[in-house]
C-alpha cells in the first residue's frame, strides 16, 4: 500500500467526514486564551463552517480519524464493502493539524469522528487521546466535538467528556427495524443504553460536589445525535415522532438530520436516488418549531395524509394555511404562544412586538420594522389601521405568499 502524505490523508478524511452532521459550539463554556494563557477560544469569529443558535459563525476542522471500518452498514459510504480510497490519521497528525490550522486562523475548533477499526475501544481510545493531548499538552481552549462509539467502554466515554465540549452518539436511523436491516452489526438497544448512560453522567456532573461546591466540567455542550434521512421508508411524521422521543428521553441538545447520499457502488443494496436535501431542510424547520415555537409533532403534520412535509413551503406557513380559522391575529392583543405561530415571525420578532406594544399600539409599518418579511406576515395579522379583510380566505393565498420558483443559472 502506498504511503500517503498528510495532505492526501486530509483530502480523503475531510471529504469522508462531510456525511457527519456537525454542530457549533453552543453550550460550550466561555474560554478565552487571553485569560487562560492557553491557545484557542470558543468565543471568537472566523471562517464559517457551522452556525450557533445565537447566529455566531463557528469554524471547525471536521475530519475522520480514519475511514476504515469493520462494519458494513448499507447507508454508509465508508462501509467495509465500499470501494472508496482509505486513509488513517495518527493521533500526532490530528493534534498537529488542529494546532496548525488554528494558528493560521482557519478554524476555532475540532469535530472528530471515525470509522471503527479493530475494536470500538481501540478506536475510542485514540479519539480520546487526541482530545486529551489538545487540552493538556497543547493547552487548546477551542471547541471540541467528539463522536462517541456506542460499544466503547464507559470509562473511555467518561474520559471523552472531560476534554470535549460536546459528545454525540449516532442513533443512525429512525426505527429499530431499519437499523437491524441496514446495519445488522449494530444493536439499537446498545445505542439507547449508551445515550442513557451519557445523559446520566452529564446530569451527575452538573450537580455541585459536596467538597468544592463546584460543578465538574463534563461535556458542557451536552449530547446530540444524528439520524439518516431517506435511507429507509420512514415518513416525516415517523422521523419527527422519533426525534420528539429522543429529546424527551435523553435531553439532547440537537438531533441532526443527514440526507442519505448513496454513491454508485455495486456493493450497495440501496436504490440510487437524488439526495433529499430539501426534505432534510424541512425536517430541520419542523424540528425548530417543536423546540422553540411550542408546536407539537402531530399538529405540524396534521391533515397530511401521507405523513410527509410540504417541500414547497415551510412547515409553519403550511400549518397556518391549514388553520386559517385561527387568523388574523391582533398583534396588539395576541399572547406570545399565538404570535409565535404567525408565518414570518421569529422568536426575536415576537419578543420585539411584545416589548414595543407596552409603549404604543403597533401599526403595519411598525410590524414591518420588527420582522424580516412583512409580505409574509401581512395576510395573517391585524394592526392599527390594517386588516387583511377577506384575503385570509383567498383561494390563491398560498400562491401569493409562497416563494417564487427561480430559474437556475446555466453558466
Amino acid at each position: 500500500m502506498a504511503i500517503l502524505s498528510t495532505r492526501e490523508k486530509l483530502a480523503i478524511l475531510s471529504d469522508a467526514a462531510k456525511y457527519d452532521a456537525s454542530c457549533a459550539s453552543s453550550g460550550a463554556g466561555g474560554r478565552d486564551s487571553l485569560k487562560s494563557r492557553g491557545i484557542g477560544s470558543t468565543e471568537g469569529m472566523g471562517i464559517c463552517h457551522s452556525y450557533a443558535p445565537d447566529g455566531r459563525c463557528i469554524s471547525l476542522l471536521k475530519i475522520l480519524l480514519t475511514n476504515f471500518c469493520i462494519y458494513d452498514c448499507s447507508y454508509c459510504i465508508n462501509r467495509s464493502s465500499s470501494n472508496v480510497r482509505r486513509a488513517r490519521f495518527t493521533v500526532d497528525e490530528v493534534v498537529q493539524l488542529t494546532m496548525d490550522f488554528y494558528k493560521r486562523n482557519y478554524i476555532e475548533g475540532l469535530f472528530l469522528s471515525s470509522g471503527v477499526i479493530r475494536s470500538p475501544d481501540e478506536t475510542m481510545g485514540e479519539i480520546v487521546e487526541v482530545a486529551r493531548r489538545l487540552r493538556l499538552d497543547e493547552k487548546f481552549g477551542g471547541y471540541i466535538h467528539l463522536k462517541t462509539i456506542p460499544d466503547a467502554s464507559a470509562e473511555l466515554v467518561e474520559k471523552a467528556g472531560l476534554y470535549a465540549d460536546r459528545l454525540s452518539i449516532n442513533v443512525e436511523l429512525p426505527t429499530d427495524e431499519s437499523v437491524k436491516r441496514l446495519a445488522p452489526e449494530k444493536r439499537p438497544e446498545t445505542i439507547r443504553i449508551s445515550m442513557a448512560k451519557l445523559r446520566s453522567k452529564i446530569e451527575e456532573k452538573a450537580e455541585p460536589t459536596l467538597r468544592t461546591k463546584k460543578r465538574e466540567r463534563f461535556a458542557p455542550g451536552g449530547q446530540s445525535t444524528q439520524m439518516i434521512v431517506g435511507a429507509d421508508a420512514t415518513s416525516d411524521a415517523g422521523i419527527l415522532k422519533t426525534s420528539a422521543r429522543l429529546y424527551g428521553s435523553y435531553q439532547l441538545r440537537r438531533v441532526y438530520y443527514s440526507a442519505f447520499s448513496p454513491i454508485p457502488d455495486a456493493s450497495s443494496t440501496l436504490p440510487l436516488k437524488k439526495p433529499p436535501l430539501m426534505r432534510e431542510h424541512r425536517l430541520y424547520q419542523a424540528d425548530w418549531l417543536m423546540r422553540f415555537y411550542g408546536f407539537d409533532q402531530s399538529e405540524i403534520l396534521g391533515g397530511q395524509t401521507d405523513g410527509m412535509l410540504d417541500l414547497e413551503i415551510d412547515p409553519k406557513l403550511a400549518w397556518a394555511l391549514r388553520n386559517r380559522a385561527s387568523f388574523p391575529l391582533d398583534v396588539n392583543r395576541a399572547d406570545k404562544e399565538m404570535l409565535l405561530r404567525i408565518p414570518g415571525f421569529g422568536t426575536r420578532a415576537v419578543e420585539r412586538v411584545i416589548e414595543t406594544r407596552r409603549f404604543k399600539r403597533l401599526r403595519l409599518e411598525d410590524v414591518g420594522r420588527l420582522c424580516q418579511s412583512i409580505a409574509k406576515v401581512r395576510p395573517f395579522i391585524v394592526a392599527d389601521g390594517w386588516s387583511p379583510g377577506a384575503s385570509i380566505d383567498a383561494m390563491r393565498l398560498r400562491e401569493t405568499i409562497a416563494p417564487k420558483p427561480r430559474q437556475l443559472e446555466l453558466f
